[in-house]
């Protein structure tokens, strides 16, 4: 156990970066150490992190303190020799190793492989302490001579550097969306138009009437910026109407704003995770960026669960004891891959456990349900429009819901949604709501009435999925490789990030096509992709060009089709048999059975028409 202390302490006072690398090694050794085994992962990583006057972290001020592990760290400090081979690295251990003997915690008296303390370690090190020294050399580090400064250029461009040779760098076109001839924009040259086929404008109400007008009128009364935070001049009509708005639209007590749901999740996330004693927090493995952030940011114990595996949840859940407070993350529809989370299921096993729910609606929210409340609405969508419901709803279920102004709603901004009480908690004690200069109130006033239209006006939403549904049958026509999912988000499989790089820019260059590639780390390595939304603005026509494009492109760069991902076993279920049966089922887009095999464009005509366009302020 010395060993495995020993390592963690002199690696984190060398380099700080190793720090959550190492936290793997602190939780294999709790069960050798009774140190580490009555502390908890919390108080290991605060003990960690903070240091004293000297500069000496203060899980080493602990460790000096214990008869065994004190004795051993001064030895360290004079034999250990910064492991720059690995035979020196051995030889510090091997030194440790007989300090250990000497006051009883190794046994060595039937050789080293047969101390369970020396296996036991070594085995825990061996994966983790190589790929420690091993990352170290990915790195500028500082001049020998201590007179020297640091090279903080040369450390920018080999980060930069490294990014470039695993194609993972990336590149930000110039694309200028135009309200009045929305989906098209133009580039750096204005006399330049392009089809948008990416954008998370899902239906267009960037340009709507009534929430340019409505920000235009705000904006000449109440001017541009909100004055400060919401505790210093920053709270406004604006802002009570759009969390009541919110809350109305989710069913909940109360809901709150911040400047984007980034920071929405990960001042949640470690707010609570922070304050609940002991929290655990089991967060599904596609979890966007910004809930695995709001996780480490808590400090909280973590426990991954495989994507939308409730299975694997429910195993998890059975390991943690029910009166420890958890809280279960996930979301309703995963942007990269279009997949749909297993919202009742895992309501069920937060009940059963005694855990909270934190359901991330951000591209669901204003696409599903009958008012656009996300896919927990539309799970119910028959009962909410007739008003008698059968069991409890899903809505009703969820503790925390979070979501955006930014995508559907066309603005931008994020918010959570919950009980009076919950919310009431984050807005006093989460620093990044507290401290953040409100949004200004012609934003907020602009994304309440984007709300509002779409809880009274189901039109669009229905029209963006009969788009999305025409456009992934043609694509399946040509053997265009399309992720398989039963949302409005059309992934197309490319599996290379040099080649995905390559044939969106082909498609903005020779055909006047905007569809941004997309990389590691957004997406696995070998899952490079396109990602296409439609919306209710690409019809028939702009569907025709496109499929064409992306043909002319696939046949260029030699990508794969559907049945090359057949014969290679398939990927991110192209090419597997997956079904992935579309969440708004035909009645619900107003198409009777018999009627599934009409032109979709035809029954579009004749029920649905896009909303106007506004004219550019």
């Amino acid at each position: 156990m010395d060993v495995l202390f020993i390592s963690v302490y002199v690696f984190s006072a060398q380099e700080n970066k190793t720090r959550y690398k190492m936290e793997s090694l602190l939780k294999q050794g709790r069960s050798l150490c009774p140190f580490l085994k009555r502390s908890s992962p919390t108080t290991l990583r605060m003990l960690s992190t903070r240091t004293s006057s000297s500069g000496i972290s203060a899980l080493a001020v602990a460790g000096k303190r214990c008869p065994v592990i004190g004795k051993t760290m001064r030895q360290a400090a004079r034999t250990y020799v910064a492991p720059t081979t690995t035979r020196k690295a051995k030889m510090a251990t091997v030194e440790t190793v007989h300090i250990n003997a000497g006051v009883g915690v190794v046994d060595l008296s039937k050789g080293v492989e047969a101390c369970p303390h020396i296996s036991a370690t070594a085995a825990a090190m061996n994966k983790s302490v190589s790929s420690v020294l091993k990352s170290k050399t990915s790195v500028i580090q500082p001049s020998e001579d201590v007179n020297t400064s640091y090279s903080y250029e040369s450390f920018y461009q080999h980060e930069l550097d490294k990014k470039h040779a695993d194609k993972s760098y990336r590149y930000f076109n110039n694309i200028n969306r135009l309200a009045a001839e929305f989906p098209k924009a133009h580039t750096a040259k204005e006399d330049e138009r392009v089809m948008v086929w990416c954008s998370n404008d899902y239906l267009g109400m960037s340009k709507h009437p009534k929430v340019v007008h409505t920000m235009i009128d705000t904006l000449t009364r109440y001017g541009a910026g909100a004055g400060g935070t919401r505790n210093i001049a920053g709270h406004n009509r604006h802002a009570e109407a759009l969390e009541k708005s919110l809350a109305s639209l989710h069913r909940m007590e109360s809901a709150l704003v911040f400047s984007s749901c980034f920071v929405a999740n990960d001042a949640t996330l470690a707010t609570l995770g922070s304050k609940l004693p002991g929290c655990v927090i089991l967060s599904d493995s596609s979890n966007h960026a910004s809930m695995i952030q709001g996780i480490r940011h808590s400090l909280a114990k973590k426990m991954v669960f495989k994507h939308n595996d409730v299975a694997d949840l429910r195993a998890k859940l059975e390991s943690i004891p029910k009166n420890v407070p958890k809280i279960i993350a996930f979301e309703s529809v995963y942007s990269m891959c279009g997949s749909i989370g297993p919202i009742e299921e895992i309501c069920d096993l937060a009940e059963e456990f005694g855990a909270l729910t934190f359901l991330d609606e951000v591209h669901a929210v204003g696409m599903y349900g009958p008012t656009g409340g996300g896919v927990a609405e539309h799970l119910d969508f028959e009962a909410h429009v007739s008003g008698q419901y059968a069991r409890k709803p899903i809505t009703s279920r969820i503790d925390i819901i979070t979501g955006t102004l930014g995508k559907a709603y066309g603005v931008v901004g994020g918010y959570i949604a919950g009980s009076a009480r919950l919310v009431d908690t984050i807005r006093s004690l989460a620093p990044g709501f507290i401290f953040t200069t409100t949004l200004p109130p012609a934003v907020m006033a602009g994304a309440t009435a984007a709300i509002e239209h779409q809880k009274a006006y189901n039109g669009d939403r229905v029209l963006q999925q009969l788009h999305t549904r025409q456009l992934k049958s043609r694509l399946d026509e040509v053997g265009i490789p399309v992720v398989p999912g039963p949302s409005h988000i059309i992934p197309v499989l490319v599996g290379s990030a040099e080649k995905a790089k390559a044939a969106s820019d082909e498609l903005l260059r020779e055909h006047d096509i905007y569809v941004q590639s997309i990389n590691y780390p957004t997406v696995p390595v070998g899952q490079e992709r396109l990602r296409i939304t439609p919306t209710p603005a690409h019809g028939a026509r702009e569907q025709e060009v496109l499929v064409g494009a992306l043909e002319s492109v696939w046949e260029k760069f030699g990508l794969r089709r559907v049945r090359d991902w057949e014969v290679a076993g398939g990927r991110a279920g192209v090419g597997e048999g997956v079904e992935a049966r579309p969440i708004w089922t035909d009645e619900q887009v107003g198409l009777a059975k018999k009627e599934v095999k009409v032109e979709v464009e035809q029954k579009v005509e004749e029920a649905f028409r896009p909303v106007e366009v506004a004219a550019a302020a």
